[in-house]
C-alpha cells in the first residue's frame, strides 16, 4: 500500500467517523508499514487536502460538467487528492498524480463503474487548464476556512491580523522540541542531531528550544528514546515559564495530557519539588507516565482525576496550579487542520466548563501562590471572558504582569493572546493570576 492510498483511507475515516486526522493518519501509517519517505508524503497529502478543501472545491466546480454535490464521497476524496497534487505540489509529475488517482478509483469505487473515467477526465482537464482557471477571491475559498469561523476569528484578532493568521494556519508547522536540560544542553543536542543528518536551528526567542526537520521517524532517534528532548510548541512552553515556578515547589497540572507542561514544570525546577499531573482518561495517564519515565522526571506523579471535581486533600497546598483547560482548539488549526470544519455550536458550553475548572483549581493554590490559566484557542468567550468571570467571583485573586522574552512587548495586563503568523507559535492564550496573601 502506498502513500496516496494511506492518505485516502485517512480522509475517508475523518469524513465517515469524525476521526481526527493526526491520530488516524499516524495509526494508518503504522498499519500500512510506510517507510519515512512515503509516511511524509501521506501526511502532506492528507493534511494538504484538509487545509485546502474549500479551495479545491472552488476549482472542481469549474472542471466538473455535473454538480459538486452529486459526487460520490469517495470519488470526491480521490479528486481532492489528485487536484492537490497537481495544483499545490511541485515535485509530483502530472502523469503520476492522474494515473495513481485513477487506480484508487478502480479499487475503491467498484460499484461506480464510471468513477475511473470521471477521475481521469477531470484531472486531465485540470492539467490542460492549469493557470487558466478562476482563482478564489474570498478568504473562505482562498484559505479554506468556513465563513462562520472567519467571522469569529476576525472578531478576536481584527482585520489586520486575520489574513496572515489564515495563511499561517495553512502552512506546514515546524517540528519544535524542548531540550531536557537535566540530561543534556542545547548545543550538545544540536550536535548530536546534526550528526544524524537532521537539520537543526535554534528557536528565535525560546531558550533551550530547537527547530528540527528531516528526522524521519522521530521516535526512533536515540536522543528521543533516551529522553534528551520532548516535542512541545514554544507557546505551550512559554505558558509554563510565565508561572515562574521556584525550585522545590508543589505544582498541580490539572489537565495535563499529553504531559508537555508537566515536563516543562518539572525541568524548570531542576527535578526538585513535585508535580501532580492529572487527566480524566486512564490511557492519557499512561502516556504521561511513559513520557516522564523516558525523560527521567522522577518528580512527576500522574493520576486520573476530573479537574472540575473537588479534592479536599489539595485545598490551599499548591504553590502553583497550571490549568490548560479543554477548549475549542482554534489556535492549533495548522496542526489539526480538520478543526476548522467543526460545528461551532458545539463549543458554546465550553466557557462554563472552563470557568468551573478554574474556580475549582483556585481552591488548591496557597495564599501567595500562582494560578496559570491557558487555552489553545482564539475566542474571547473562552479566554478573557472566563478570566473576567472568575475575577468577579474571586476577589482574593488578581492579574499579574507576564514575564515575557524581550521579543514581546511589555505585558502589564497579565493576559496574552499569541496569534499564528506573528511569533512562530500555535495560537495560544496565557493568563497569570496571583492569590492574595
Amino acid at each position: 500500500m502506498g502513500a496516496r492510498e494511506t492518505a485516502l483511507n485517512a480522509l475517508i475515516a475523518c469524513r465517515k467517523s469524525g476521526a481526527w486526522s493526526n491520530g488516524v493518519l499516524k495509526d494508518y501509517i503504522v498499519r500500512d508499514r510506510l517507510d519515512s519517505r512515503d509516511a511524509g508524503l501521506a501526511a502532506r497529502l492528507c493534511y494538504g487536502v484538509l487545509q485546502n478543501r474549500m479551495k479545491l472545491d472552488f476549482w472542481l466546480k469549474q472542471l466538473l460538467t455535473g454538480k459538486l454535490r452529486d459526487l460520490h464521497p469517495v470519488i470526491h476524496d480521490i479528486l481532492h487528492l489528485g487536484l492537490y497534487q497537481l495544483y499545490e505540489l511541485d515535485k509530483i509529475p502530472d502523469s503520476a498524480a492522474v494515473n495513481e488517482s485513477v487506480e484508487l478509483a478502480k479499487k475503491y469505487c467498484r460499484k461506480q463503474r464510471f468513477a475511473p473515467g470521471l477521475v481521469n477526465a477531470v484531472l486531465r482537464a485540470a492539467v490542460r487548464n492549469a493557470g487558466t482557471l478562476k482563482q478564489p477571491k474570498s478568504l473562505e475559498d482562498r484559505y479554506s476556512h468556513p465563513a462562520e469561523l472567519i467571522r469569529l476569528l476576525r472578531g478576536y484578532v481584527g482585520n489586520d491580523r486575520l489574513e496572515p493568521m489564515l495563511a499561517a494556519n495553512n502552512a506546514a508547522p515546524d517540528t519544535v522540541i524542548q531540550v531536557n536540560t537535566l540530561k543534556t544542553t542545547a548545543e550538545a543536542l544540536r550536535q548530536e542531531l546534526e550528526a544524524s543528518g537532521i537539520t537543526v536551528t535554534a528557536h528565535g526567542w525560546m531558550e533551550n528550544c530547537l527547530v528540527i526537520s528531516g528526522t524521519g521517524d522521530l521516535e526512533k532517534l536515540p536522543a528521543f528514546r533516551e529522553g534528551r528532548f520532548y516535542v512541545q510548541d514554544a507557546a505551550a512552553k512559554l505558558s509554563v515559564l510565565c508561572a515562574q515556578i521556584p525550585r522545590e515547589s508543589r505544582v498541580l497540572d490539572c489537565c495535563a495530557a499529553p504531559g508537555g507542561k508537566s515536563f516543562a514544570a518539572a525541568i524548570s525546577m531542576a527535578g526538585t519539588g513535585s508535580v501532580q499531573s492529572c487527566d480524566v482518561h486512564e490511557h492519557k495517564i499512561r502516556l504521561i507516565q511513559s513520557g516522564a519515565a523516558r525523560l527521567g522526571l522522577t518528580n512527576i506523579t500522574a493520576q486520573v482525576r476530573d479537574a472540575s471535581a473537588p479534592n479536599s486533600q489539595w485545598v490551599g497546598r499548591m504553590d502553583a496550579v497550571i490549568a490548560d483547560v479543554p477548549c475549542s482548539g482554534l489556535g492549533i488549526i495548522r496542526k489539526k487542520p480538520d478543526i476548522r470544519y467543526k460545528n461551532l455550536a458545539e463549543m458554546r458550553d465550553l466557557p462554563a466548563l472552563q470557568l468551573k475548572i478554574l474556580q475549582n483549581q483556585a481552591e488548591y493554590v496557597r495564599p501567595g501562590g500562582v494560578l496559570l490559566y491557558s487555552t489553545c484557542t482564539l475566542v474571547r468567550a473562552e479566554n478573557e471572558g472566563v478570566v473576567e468571570a472568575f475575577l468577579a467571583s474571586r476577589p482574593d485573586y488578581a492579574l499579574e504582569p507576564l514575564p515575557l522574552p524581550p521579543v514581546f512587548p511589555k505585558n502589564y495586563s497579565g493576559m496574552l493572546a499569541l496569534v499564528p503568523g506573528e511569533f512562530d507559535t500555535d495560537g495560544f492564550f496565557i493568563c497569570r493570576l496571583r492569590r492574595k496573601v
